[in-house]
């Protein structure tokens, strides 16, 4: 089930943020800085905080935030420098995208000028859903899919980098059951990775355009 994010005002703990919670587990492939990796999960906050943020106990602050909305306590939590509000969802034939995007400090991947030397916070999370289930190999392939077409969105607009030093994402798909059909890939040129490159491609470049 594709839901569209809460966007909630700033409170004590964050500068705003956006929540989706989902009325059956989903599994969730992330990079996010808590509860990353694979997993199943029922609910995801993406929170602002401060360009000076310097807790250590992310988990300890995830799990406050959503405590204080009525959500599980151990939500996968993705976090940005970004203005939360200026989020911009963007659907393609099925898939769902919501992206919070901070360009501060663009960075090149390959840089061998040391760009990991002089770091300043910006972010670009990227959350994408799908209605199909994805193997894991399909997941991983979704993430490349993803991230080469938010970098597209990126030089096309004239942003000098690929991304940020801190971006983020999450791919998320129903949990596979028993019956159910399964997704084994996830490229550009596959059927749903191609879906999902477009709905990337137009929610980065909606937030890009809402600053100019």
């Amino acid at each position: 089930m594709l839901i569209t994010p809460t966007l909630h005002p700033p409170a004590t703990g964050h500068r705003g943020l956006l929540s989706w919670v989902w009325p059956q587990p989903v599994t969730v492939l992330s990079s996010a800085a808590v509860g990353g990796g694979l997993r199943e999960a029922t609910s995801m906050i993406n929170f602002g905080v401060p360009l000076d943020y310097a807790r250590m106990d992310l988990d300890v602050h995830a799990s406050e935030i959503a405590k204080s909305l009525g959500m599980a306590d151990d939500p996968v939590a993705l976090l940005t420098a970004a203005d939360v509000s200026r989020y911009q969802n963007a659907e393609f034939e099925g898939v769902l995208v919501t992206s919070t995007v901070g360009v501060t400090k663009p960075t090149w991947a390959a840089d061998r000028a040391g760009g990991w030397m002089d770091y300043h916070p910006g972010t670009i999370n990227i959350v994408v859903q799908l209605p199909v289930v994805l193997s894991e190999s399909a997941l991983v392939n979704a993430v490349m899919t993803l991230t080469e077409a938010k970098t597209q969105a990126l030089v096309e607009f004239g942003v000098p980098g690929t991304g940020t030093a801190s971006d983020a994402v999450a791919i998320v798909c129903p949990t596979a059951r028993a019956g159910h059909d399964v997704e084994v890939f996830a490229g550009p040129r596959s059927l749903w990775g191609s879906r999902l490159a477009i709905a990337v491609y137009d929610s980065v470049l909606k937030v890009l355009r809402s600053y100019s």
